[in-house]
């Protein structure tokens, strides 16, 4: 495990560094594991007082989870080993959340899917010109999960259900815009930032302030207006209306990106983001989103959409229902559905 994931400890300050460079450091279910067992132990262990997550060697920060490990299981378990590292890897996403001790989140670099599940947690969440913060699972037949729920449901604007449904990558400038960071650093600036922060972790706040610069404009902010007016209801064929009235180049392309993703999990995310805005404790997010999860897998747009996107890279996913009005609200409900008791997901 040592090799997938760094954790050390310097001074007063735990350190985990992702480091699974040519998977972009997507999360693996040991990883999980091994992330999930140092937070425990630094939680009881009076000498740690703030944590620092960033990512070792080559870009970064995590590209998500280990998508072909949870596409072998749907097509030969019956997402069995799938639901596993869902299970725990939510986990690991309540853990965080949870946390009475700062973590520092370095998003230096693509943050997506599981890697947003690791970074909003955290305290402090720092952006740079590297960062590519996206949400893109409704194009694999997934939907924006790991807390996902949580964090785009309470975006102002409709800001959350436009990523949510579009995959829209932000960069660290609108990251920091839209309040998925807390601050924006240069890149050049991280190993001071670390440094400062390993030998004084009870003067984070003013050390991030410190070394932070003012970002370029948010590009997203040109088109908040038109996010919020034509993102704005909870069904999916109200907003593709809304768009197709609209005969400018912009609604034109997000018209043509969301006919691109799985109609199924664009419902998925209406829904979750609908339902997740009600839930105060996180732990009954993660149980939302673990019966989400434990039906999506194995329905027939995860593998197909793995398939398109990832694997044969032709962008041709066939998508089961084809269209919205194919995606009955019976559909839904089913995959919102509890789960037998002693399958519902539970914290650590």
């Amino acid at each position: 495990m040592s090799d997938e994931v760094h954790i050390h400890t310097h001074g007063r300050v735990g350190h985990i560094s992702l480091n699974r460079p040519k998977a972009l450091h997507a999360l693996t279910l040991d990883m999980c594991h091994a992330m999930s067992a140092a937070l425990s132990d630094w939680a009881v262990d009076d000498t740690v007082e703030a944590v620092i997550l960033d990512h070792a060697e080559g870009r970064g920060f995590c590209a998500g989870g280990d998508i072909a490990f949870l596409r072998n299981s749907a097509l030969n378990d019956d997402g069995v080993s799938g639901r596993k590292f869902f299970h725990d890897e939510y986990q690991l996403n309540h853990l965080m959340f949870e946390y009475a001790k700062p973590i520092v989140a370095f998003m230096d670099g693509v943050t997506m899917g599981g890697g947003v599940g690791i970074s909003q947690p955290a305290r402090f969440r720092v952006a740079t010109e590297h960062t590519r913060f996206a949400m893109p699972e409704t194009g694999i037949g997934l939907f924006p999960d790991v807390g996902g729920g949580r964090y785009l449901s309470r975006l102002a604007g409709r800001l959350g259900q436009f990523l949510a449904l579009t995959g829209a990558r932000l960069d660290g400038a609108e990251c920091l815009w839209a309040g998925l960071a807390t601050h924006y650093l240069p890149s050049g600036k991280l190993a001071e930032a670390k440094a400062r922060i390993a030998e004084h972790p009870d003067r984070i706040t003013g050390i991030l302030s410190e070394l932070s610069a003012t970002p370029p404009p948010a590009r997203i902010e040109e088109n908040a207006d038109r996010i919020a007016h034509h993102f704005r209801s909870d069904r999916l064929e109200d907003i593709l209306a809304s768009l197709e009235a609209d005969d400018s180049e912009w609604a034109m392309k997000e018209v043509a990106t969301l006919h691109s993703k799985s109609p199924q999990t664009c419902k998925v995310a209406l829904r979750q983001l609908a339902e997740a805005a009600k839930l105060e404790d996180f732990a009954d997010e993660m149980r939302m989103e673990y019966r989400i999860a434990s039906r999506v897998l194995t329905r027939p747009d995860f593998a197909e959409g793995v398939r398109a996107v990832i694997v044969d890279k032709t962008g041709d996913a066939r998508w089961d229902p084809a269209t919205p009005e194919g995606v009955t609200d019976e559909l839904i409900d089913s995959i919102f559905a509890p789960l037998p008791d002693n399958e519902e997901w539970k914290p650590l």
